[in-house]
């Protein structure tokens, strides 16, 4: 209501300045003075500080880390252990004590603390951390007592020039509050998380901020301050947070058993506008499908290769990171309405989203023995296997999920998400046949492994 009279005065000020209104001048100072006071007493005590401890292995000589040194001159790598701490925000969303925050503030700690607005501390329990959604929830004991929250908003209910308030603890000066405007929606392609969705705001978000508060006028949450862009490190007037409908899910999967995000079985890329003319397409618009999962939720809907998605939940997709982004916000088993366009004819179908299927089966398996993957861990790949790593849902064979970086599967440089797809010319298909084909080699391994669209080959041993 403020807003609507400063907005109202101020037209009628501009009227009388050219003579198209008679004289008038404002009776009080609220009809002149906008003010956020009220909102941020309200909001900000349940805006928290994050810490977080975790203790690395720091080489004392990065020489004695060097594989080539190592193998010449027979030399080890001497470690020291050093404490890392990281800072950043969080939200306290419920009473008893939960709190969201990103997960690379929390990533890698072993002692995270709160630190409340009334300068009170707890330790936290990590509930759940999602490097998926780049989100963490946590824990405190707040010995019953009922903690101020924020309550979550419609983040599709945000429009580009809505007003938004960013809290958060930016580089440790303490619990600031900055102001500025929904910039735009939808943003992908940002790289600070698999669901790439971002609402962009050029309130001030600076180191520090992380996990903390994005918040509508009303006092209510839209998103959680997740990244920025920078070339110097510091604000330059563009920051992104996660939508407070995603930020819903995860919080209800960590109180449920788990963050469980359906899928829809499909994956596909951009209309350009090369492609919406070849399709006769009114203008380049929506996710074309270039492959469907049999049996997955959009071929159970009539889905089909070439098929163009234009809506879902009549909100507009145009890429498959805002595509999957619609389905996530969704629990299993709920059904979806779509839009869509085959040739010149859309229709509307409707669609049972599901978890993609395991199968199969994982068979997390840690790697060991004297090979050039030891150390490593690694899985089946399925389309479950494929989601949560960001591949080709297609894809077959065994994935590596981890390394070790003082195990031989770090020094030879694999990596997360590599594929290996032969040893000494035998093709892998499953966990099994990858501990077989390692450990009868002989003593020479000739592996060929699919990064991304890369296919690397590395030969080891005499």
């Amino acid at each position: 209501m403020k807003l609507i009279t400063y907005l109202a005065a101020t037209v009628l000020l501009s009227q009388v300045l050219i003579g198209t209104a008679p004289a008038a001048q404002p009776q009080s100072m609220p009809q002149v003075q906008l003010t956020f006071a009220p909102v941020v007493k309200r909001v900000t005590p349940a805006v928290v500080n994050v810490y977080s401890q975790s203790v690395v292995q720091q080489s004392v000589n990065p020489l004695f880390s060097d594989p080539l040194f190592q193998r010449f001159f027979g030399a080890s790598p001497q470690f020291r252990q050093r404490v890392q701490q990281s800072l950043g925000s969080g939200v306290i969303v419920r009473p008893d004590g939960v709190i969201v925050t990103n997960n690379h503030v929390v990533q890698g700690g072993t002692n995270i603390v709160v630190a409340l607005s009334d300068h009170r501390e707890f330790k936290a329990k990590v509930l759940l951390a999602d490097s998926r959604t780049d989100l963490a929830v946590l824990k405190i004991d707040a010995k019953g007592e009922h903690l101020p929250t924020i309550d979550f908003a419609d983040s599709d209910r945000l429009d580009v020039g809505d007003l938004v308030l960013a809290i958060g603890d930016p580089f440790g000066v303490g619990q600031t509050v900055t102001m500025g405007i929904v910039s735009a929606l939808a943003r992908t392609q940002i790289g600070a998380s698999d669901y790439q969705f971002f609402i962009q705001t050029d309130a001030a978000i600076n180191p520090g901020n992380s996990g903390g508060a994005l918040v509508t006028a009303d006092g209510k949450l839209a998103g959680i301050n997740t990244a920025i862009y920078s070339r110097t490190g510091e604000y330059a007037g563009i920051g992104f947070a996660t939508p407070a409908n995603l930020v819903r899910r995860v919080v209800e999967g960590a109180l449920g058993g788990g963050v469980k995000l359906p899928w829809i079985g499909a994956d596909g890329q951009p209309v350009t506008a090369q492609i919406a003319q070849a399709m006769d397409l009114s203008r380049p618009q929506g996710v074309l499908l270039k492959s469907v999962y049999p049996g997955g939720p959009a071929a159970q809907a009539g889905l089909k290769t070439g098929d163009v998605i234009l809506q879902i939940d009549s909100v507009e997709v145009d890429d498959m990171q805002g595509l999957n982004y619609r389905i996530a916000t969704h629990r299993p088993g709920e059904v979806v309405k779509a839009r869509v366009a085959s040739g010149k004819q859309t229709r509307e179908i409707s669609l049972t989203v599901v978890l993609p299927p395991e199968s199969p089966p994982r068979q997390l398996t840690t790697i060991s023995g004297r090979n050039p993957l030891t150390g490593a861990k690694v899985e089946n790949l399925s389309p479950a296997v494929a989601t949560d790593l960001q591949l080709d849902f297609t894809a077959r064979g065994v994935v590596i999920v981890s390394t070790n970086g003082n195990s031989p599967s770090g020094s030879y440089g694999f990596q997360p998400g590599d594929i290996v797809r032969a040893i000494n010319g035998a093709e892998i298909h499953s966990v099994g046949e990858l501990q077989h084909a390692l450990a009868n080699a002989g003593g020479h391994w000739d592996m060929v492994v699919d990064r991304g669209d890369q296919r690397l080959t590395l030969s080891v041993g005499g």
